[in-house]
């Protein structure tokens, strides 16, 4: 594992300190990868969007398309 060192205004550090104690953290590093892994959820997720929003869709988004889905979620998984 490398090892990264950061400066943060006090008011940043202060803040971080109480999420580290507030929130069950071990260290402030557990909470900051926390924190990367989120963002990199969320860029992740949005790629995946705006890669879907980019493609032509394959059939239209109609009662019978949504009926499907209704199915597919209440379909008991094996």
């Amino acid at each position: 594992m490398s090892t990264m060192n950061i400066s943060l205004p006090d008011s940043l550090k202060a803040f971080v300190d109480n999420q580290v104690t507030e929130r069950g953290y071990g260290t402030s590093s557990e909470y900051m990868r926390e924190l990367i892994r989120k963002d990199q959820e969320r860029q992740n997720l949005r790629a995946l969007l705006l890669e879907g929003a980019a493609s032509a869709p394959d059939r239209p988004a109609d009662a019978a398309y949504f009926e499907v889905l209704r199915q597919r979620i209440d379909a008991p998984r094996g």
